[in-house]
């Protein structure tokens, strides 16, 4: 045990721990090892002294009155305070009698269970330090080689020190890969399992995704001067993004688009096509709800917001009959995204007039009401 101490540093060093982790990781290991050699009932410490280099494993006694009801045979812990005095006078209620022990007399197999112990102390310190580190990264990007699909079509990904699982149902519809691709992805959870240790599950499909790549492709995003206040997709199809603006002289849906278009479609690219809309954010429900179903101009909206917590709020919305199918969207797209961007449950009125041209099918469209989309919304977090 002399050359502890450079143990110890060496360890950190060379597992990116702290010193200090390694020192409580190693202390811990000793008093294991020690219960397992001599007897798990008896309570042991450690201590390092860093100045002379040394180990100090010792078993603890505390110091309890004369007529203590802890004092029995069976209870090797305690000893009153007249027998402790006769060790050292100096004793008093409450504080502990110690015995050094040498670790080269704990017994033939103390060292292999002192590694034993020790690797398993470190290596929970490495996963906490690794979990901690890609809780910090949740809703971020990161970029990974493939190195594995199973059967299932589970795609697995070499990201740093870990490995990343992108589930089927996080893979935008159509997508292919092989092992050898660099692909992106946000990272969506971080847990630890029993069997396979650190599990990074990451997605191609839910809204932070979309909102990462605009943040990577578009400054003022990153500079936190235009604020994607929400977002909403339907993978592979079509995405809506709310924006507002810090600054006045900026243009919050012109700086993301770009110039013809540019910004946006570098990330609608790397999305298999998908369509962005960006609307103008407004903190006043109609008008937000009005500007969430462009293309379609709505006439009016009559906002109802739910007195329980866990209700979405509803909207009735007038709109002329030329308008009606712009409004709904192919296969209903346009009207779901709209209510899972403004979190209202929306439905369509049908009146008089019109406010454009009049397509040719539009009468023959239904009065729509956007169903529950929480499940929907649920699918692609």
């Amino acid at each position: 045990m002399d050359k502890i101490i450079d143990i110890i540093d060496s360890i950190a060093y060379e597992k990116g721990l702290k010193v200090s982790d390694v020192e409580i990781a190693l202390k811990d290991a000793l008093i294991k090892t020690a219960k397992k050699m001599i007897n798990q009932d008896l309570i042991f410490d450690a201590e390092i002294d860093r100045p002379k280099k040394r180990l100090k494993l010792f078993q603890k006694i505390e110091v309890v009155a004369n007529d203590s009801e802890f004092l029995s045979e069976e209870n090797k812990n305690c000893i009153s305070l007249d027998e402790a005095k006769t060790v050292d006078p100096s004793l008093e209620l409450g504080d502990f009698l110690e015995y050094d022990l040498e670790f080269e007399h704990l017994g033939r197999n103390a060292a292999t269970i002192l590694h034993s112990n020790l690797e398993y102390n470190i290596q929970r310190y490495l996963e906490e330090n690794l979990l901690k580190k890609y809780k910090d990264k949740l809703g971020k990007i990161v970029t990974g080689n493939i190195t594995y699909i199973d059967k299932a079509e589970n795609t697995y990904i070499e990201i740093g020190e870990v490995k990343g699982i992108l589930p089927r149902k996080n893979r935008i519809k159509g997508e292919f890969f092989k092992v050898g691709d660099v692909i992106k992805a946000v990272v969506k959870a971080v847990n630890i399992d029993k069997a396979k240790g650190l599990m990074v599950e990451i997605s191609r499909t839910t809204p932070k995704f979309l909102e990462a790549l605009l943040k990577l492709e578009v400054p003022e995003l990153k500079d936190e001067k235009v604020i994607i206040e929400a977002s909403a997709r339907i993978p592979g199809e079509r995405a809506k993004i709310a924006l507002s603006t810090t600054e006045s002289n900026i243009d919050p849906i012109g700086a993301v688009v770009g110039v013809k278009g540019v910004r946006i479609n570098s990330v609608s690219a790397q999305l298999k096509g998908e369509n962005i809309d960006c609307v103008e954010y407004s903190a006043v429900p109609e008008i937000f709800i009005s500007r969430a179903l462009s293309p379609a101009i709505v006439k009016a909206v009559k906002y109802n917001k739910s007195a329980k917590h866990d209700e979405r709020a509803t909207a009735v919305v007038m709109i002329t009959a030329d308008q009606k199918s712009k409004a709904i969207g192919k296969n209903g797209l346009n009207i779901r995204l709209a209510s899972m961007l403004t979190k209202t449950d929306i439905t369509i009125e049908e009146i008089g007039g019109v406010s454009a041209a009049p397509s040719d099918n539009s009468s023959s469209q239904p009065e729509e009401r956007t169903k529950d989309t929480t499940s929907l919304e649920a699918l692609f977090k």
